[in-house]
């Protein structure tokens, strides 16, 4: 299916940044989150087979970040997270450096360097992009120690967007929140509109509803659409979408290299997510 393959392109996806290769997030259009406005989303730097990486999560408990399957599987040794808003405006990525990276990292390097450590875990039924039913791209960071300074997001309650049917939906606009960098024309070089990778910030946009299925919501990308200003890019994986004061979803996957199409976003309102959250005593909001 054409779904399944784009979203293996897009989660393989990565920038080559002082050359180490890492999947920064991105959103096309939208606006800096300068005025901290969503404080509770954070960036994940981990080593995995492709180098450094990084994604999004937010935090659904004082202990829990919630963010894409498929980030947290490609995740050896530690996780590093930090809640600042601006991260880098240049090379080089001020990230830890592990002294073993086919280890990853260790609790110490992380938090030597002002990042907060924790440890990754994979929803087990994530599929790996390959079954649109039991799609099922989740999966979670323990922190080390709780976040006792930062308020957590309120996960939408079960089958919340169930009532939205297609005329209702595409009416509907969901704020995407996600590190990186807009799609834009770079200083030099080729002028094609492309994901550029600095600066590393965090950033939010708003992307109408295209289509939903039981494990993924559609959104249209395309800063350009009258009815909305930004979405989700290439590596923008992890981040939370939200509506209603709740979050809905975690990006997945986008459907073209430009980003400026269909980007898909998990659920994190259905049984078989919420199920699984609460073993690590993470409710939705009723």
């Amino acid at each position: 299916m054409r779904l399944a393959r784009a979203a293996a392109v897009a989660a393989a996806t990565t920038a080559v940044m002082t050359g180490t290769a890492l999947a920064a997030s991105a959103i096309t259009g939208g606006q800096v989150d300068s005025g901290n406005l969503h404080p509770n989303v954070a960036l994940i730097a981990f080593y995995g087979e492709g180098g450094l990486s990084s994604c999004t999560a937010s935090l659904v408990s004082p202990t829990v970040l919630l963010t894409a399957g498929h980030c947290t599987a490609a995740a050896t040794g530690t996780v590093a997270v930090t809640f600042d808003w601006h991260i880098a405006d240049a090379p080089p990525v001020p990230f830890p450096v592990a002294a073993d990276k086919q280890r990853g990292y260790t609790p110490e390097e992380v938090e030597a360097a002002g990042f907060r450590p924790g440890t990754a875990h994979t929803h087990p039924q994530f599929s790996g992009f390959t079954d649109p039913r039991n799609w099922n791209d989740v999966g979670v960071v323990v922190l080390d120690a709780p976040v006792a300074d930062i308020p957590t997001v309120s996960l939408a309650p079960k089958n919340y967007l169930n009532e939205f049917t297609p005329d209702v939906l595409n009416r509907t606009l969901f704020e995407i929140v996600g590190y990186g960098t807009e799609v834009r024309q770079a200083e030099s070089g080729p002028q094609k509109p492309l994901p550029q990778p600095f600066p590393l910030v965090r950033r939010f946009g708003e992307a109408p509803g295209q289509k939903l299925t039981d494990q993924v919501l559609q959104v249209n990308g395309n800063e350009n659409d009258p009815r909305g200003d930004g979405g989700s890019c290439l590596g923008d994986s992890g981040g939370p979408a939200f509506h209603g004061g709740y979050q809905v979803t975690v990006t997945s996957y986008s459907l073209t290299p430009n980003c400026r199409y269909i980007a898909g976003l998990q659920r994190v309102d259905i049984p078989v997510v919420q199920g699984w959250l609460a073993t690590f005593e993470v409710a939705p909001d009723h």
